[in-house]
């Protein structure tokens, strides 16, 4: 029977202005706002509208997990059963609020402080990430070994896209050699550390130490995780991986592809931007894919599900 999975944006779709339509259209997104600037103590509309402070990673983390969920909370009534579901790295978070595992307000004090230990272990400027698009894994392994310690793949998103991570000088090295190599395009992310790499070890302690203190209950929907594209139940386990996750590559293109092998026909993305389309596209076959990021596109939407 086919299914549907369900998807959530990561760090790096945030824009200032993002769900600002969502906003001014539905109360319910105004009190989600309310109740994010309650919890963390700063207004939390003024990050994600103004932009100031939106690629500060203990800000931008909180402000993507607002914003993806502030779409989820109107598009809910109106969603086809979901089967699955799954996040780009921080996207993972809001998998696990939609599953129930997490309340919304239980989780954002543990993103900030994600964002904060995953700057804090390489400080601004001496780390990044670029996405290399069209070439191969394999020699994009021989780009990694070429160009010297302190860099690695660590997003798997799709096929002939793979993200670098690591200090500036390896990673500005990689991205010549790939582009002598016949990479199409390197684009850097706007991202402010070396994400999924083992320079993110002591960031993957201290979370694990806020994790581990907290109760985190088994999901009700199914939630594939970034570390192994697989999908796990047991709140301990699933502690675990989010630690790992971290410091660990995002097998992206795994997790969407054993999605459609456990019976995924439709793809439905929400959050910022699309991002997670073009992902979908190059990752599965013959699957019907939408994207939720405006009121628009949930107007769209909704006339599709109700014929």
């Amino acid at each position: 029977m086919a299914k549907t999975a369900l998807l959530f944006p990561g760090q790096g779709a945030q824009f200032p202005g993002m769900v600002k339509d969502f906003y001014d259209a539905y109360q319910e997104t105004r009190e989600l706002f309310d109740q994010a600037s309650e919890v963390l103590g700063y207004d939390m509309k003024k990050v994600v509208f103004d932009g100031e402070s939106l690629n500060i990673t203990e800000f931008t983390q909180p402000a993507m997990l607002t914003a993806s969920m502030a779409i989820y909370q109107v598009a809910k009534p109106y969603l086809p059963k979901i089967d699955m579901t799954a996040g780009l790295s921080l996207g993972e978070y809001a998998s696990l609020v939609m599953a129930g595992c997490f309340s919304f307000a239980q989780v954002l004090p543990l993103v900030r402080k994600r964002g904060l230990f995953m700057q804090q272990a390489v400080p601004a400027g001496v780390g990044g990430m670029s996405a290399i698009i069209g070439l191969e894994e394999k020699i994009l392994q021989e780009v990694v070994r070429q160009a010297g310690p302190d860099v690695w793949m660590a997003n798997f998103n799709c096929p002939g896209q793979i993200v670098l991570s690591g200090r500036l000088g390896p990673l500005a090295k990689a991205k010549s050699l790939a582009t002598e190599k016949g990479a199409k395009m390197c684009v850097d992310l706007p991202l402010s550390a070396p994400f999924h790499t083992e320079l993110l070890s002591k960031a993957a302690d201290n979370l694990a130490n806020e994790l581990y203190a907290m109760e985190l209950t088994p999901p009700q929907v199914p939630i594939l995780f970034n570390v192994t594209a697989e999908r796990q139940d047991d709140p301990r386990t699933i502690k675990d991986l989010l630690k790992r996750q971290v410091m660990s590559p995002v097998l992206f293109q795994n997790t969407l592809e054993r999605m459609q092998e456990m019976g995924a026909s439709t793809f439905i993305e929400i959050g910022p931007g699309t991002s997670l389309k073009s992902f979908i596209k190059r990752s599965t076959k013959k699957t019907t894919i939408v994207s939720i990021d405006s009121v628009e596109a949930l107007e769209k939407a909704i006339i599709e599900w109700t014929k």
